[in-house]
């Protein structure tokens, strides 16, 4: 019970950004906050918290925990909720948001399936590839391809999400196969710009991982156009594996550089923390996480 009290007083620190606030919240001294903290710390061995007068700082090792803390709470809500809402049915309308893109090919296509399970819910599915205020525009779940940087929501991961340099069979007999990141520098790379810039590419070569900066007679801002020119071979383009399985797995398209590959941010479900969740938020993410965790879901989308 002290272990779990002092997790839960650590994740409510976090998210509240002070030690007297966390208080107020649980009706006692700020005093008590922080012996339950130097307790988790001590029995750890290690440092979660830079603690100032005016401010709460995460450390490296406290930012990592607490994304492990607040997977660990929710799935405890979570059990609790099931038992005593066991007979209960999911109601109420979701509004979701989601990356244009991966919105279209990977949220939409099972957005009939869900309501056909949970026939009391409705769903609004919002697709930009802007970062959302959750709270501020009453998103329900947030979609995102990037690791959480807020402390004030929750995330759960619903799937890797793997990279990979491609490229169409005809391009590569025109122009050769690149043997190193290096080489990229004598290819036509089909670049993504977001706001203006230009993107480069995250490879790894020799231990280090590097973002390399590449060049191109074709640049665009959305990365279906970018998928379609590199069908039509034109170029190298740096995709996701959800988004090309399906042309890899047909032919129309091969990797290349795949002993280079560098690990890329995973695919998460974000929501605001909330004292109860709602049994649509759970049932959706849960729906999600179900369904990509199949085994040929990647190569053979809804």
């Amino acid at each position: 019970m002290d272990q779990f009290k002092q997790i839960s007083t650590f994740v409510d620190v976090a998210a509240k950004g002070s030690l007297s606030a966390a208080a107020r919240a649980e009706g006692i001294a700020p005093a008590m906050i922080g012996r339950r903290l130097d307790a988790l710390e001590e029995r750890l061995g290690v440092k979660l918290l830079q603690r100032t007068t005016r401010k709460i700082v995460l450390t490296n090792e406290g930012a990592a925990f607490l994304e492990d803390c607040q997977r660990i709470l929710t799935d405890l809500e979570d059990a609790e909720s099931s038992v005593s809402e066991r007979s209960a049915r999911a109601s109420g309308n979701l509004l979701i948001s989601a990356p244009a893109g991966f919105g279209r090919q990977h949220v939409a296509p099972l957005v009939p399936s869900f309501l056909t399970e949970h026939r009391d819910v409705t769903l609004t599915l919002n697709l930009n590839d802007r970062i959302v205020d959750l709270i501020g525009e009453g998103v329900d779940v947030a979609i995102r391809i990037a690791a959480l940087t807020d402390s004030n929501l929750i995330s759960v991961k619903l799937a890797e999400n793997h990279r990979v340099v491609v490229a169409a069979p005809s391009y590569l007999r025109r122009h050769g196969i690149p043997e190193t990141p290096d080489d990229l520098a004598r290819h036509n790379c089909l670049a993504i710009s977001s706001e203006g810039s230009q993107r480069g590419w995250t490879l790894r070569q020799h231990g280090k991982v590097s973002v390399y900066k590449v060049g191109g007679n074709m640049v665009c801002n959305d990365g279906e156009v970018l998928h379609n020119w590199a069908l039509s071979g034109k170029g190298l383009a740096w995709r996701s594996m959800w988004e090309v399985g399906a042309a890899l797995e047909s032919g129309e398209l091969v990797t290349v550089l795949d002993k280079f590959d560098a690990p890329a941010p995973a695919i998460y479900a974000v929501f605001a923390q909330r004292r109860h969740l709602p049994l649509r938020i759970r049932a959706f993410v849960d729906f999600l996480r179900h369904t990509y965790a199949q085994p040929d879901y990647w190569r053979h989308p809804a």
